[in-house]
């Protein structure tokens, strides 16, 4: 089977984990687009670290939508828009960014702490997840935090701003590639499938991973 072609429209969900990127993975995966192996596209994160994009695109080639890290990363849609030149990027996003922080801290908490706080540094280190150490690891790729408070609320919700800022500015010239949604918002159900040219089937969202709460 060839490759998809450069000129093929691709979705990327570049909104931040915990924004609601597994329930546009549900929508994706119902409308029959072919989604990309996210355990294969979160080991792209370390070449994304070194701002070396040449296995994402290679990867990319090989399916139509994505979502999450890497595609969620930090300009990594520039790199994205760049290559694609037909591709479509959503953005989701959540009411308040501390909402959103406490959502990522309760949902890692959950996974490699205690379930009430959130992780240590020691508590990264010796998380199982791909490999060990691989939840430290991505810790110290994206957050500028100091190594004893690497979940520091002011530095992650000043990154979540961050990202959504620029991505907006980015696309301020070519508004047609871009849709910023709430996955909580029913009417933003209706507005995805207009963006993407798919028939409403369903009045709302079919919510998937409900740690987003």
């Amino acid at each position: 089977m060839s490759l998809f072609k450069k000129s093929k429209e691709k979705i990327f969900c570049i909104g931040l984990n915990k924004t609601g990127t597994t329930t546009i993975e549900k929508f994706l995966f119902d409308n029959t687009y072919k989604l990309g192996n996210q355990e294969e596209a979160e080991h792209l994160v370390e070449d994304w670290f070194k701002r070396d994009f040449k296995s994402l695109i290679t990867y990319c080639k090989k399916y139509e939508a994505f979502q999450d890290a890497p595609f969620s990363l930090p300009y990594t849609f520039i790199i994205l828009e760049q290559y694609f030149p037909n591709a479509k990027f959503i953005l989701t996003v959540r009411d308040s960014p501390d909402q959103w922080y406490n959502s990522l801290t309760k949902f890692h908490s959950k996974l490699w702490s205690n379930g009430i706080d959130a992780p240590t540094i020691e508590d990264l280190k010796n998380a199982e997840y791909l490999y060990k150490g691989y939840a430290y690891d991505v810790n110290r790729a994206l957050f500028n935090t100091p190594e004893n408070d690497p979940y520091n609320k002011k530095i992650l919700i000043e990154y979540y701003k961050d990202h959504n800022s620029i991505v907006k500015e980015y696309f301020r010239s070519q508004p047609n590639k871009l849709l910023v949604i709430n996955v909580s918002n029913k009417n933003d159900y209706f507005k995805l499938c207009d963006f993407l040219g798919k028939p409403a089937v369903n009045d709302n969202f079919a919510w998937e991973n409900k740690t987003i709460q």
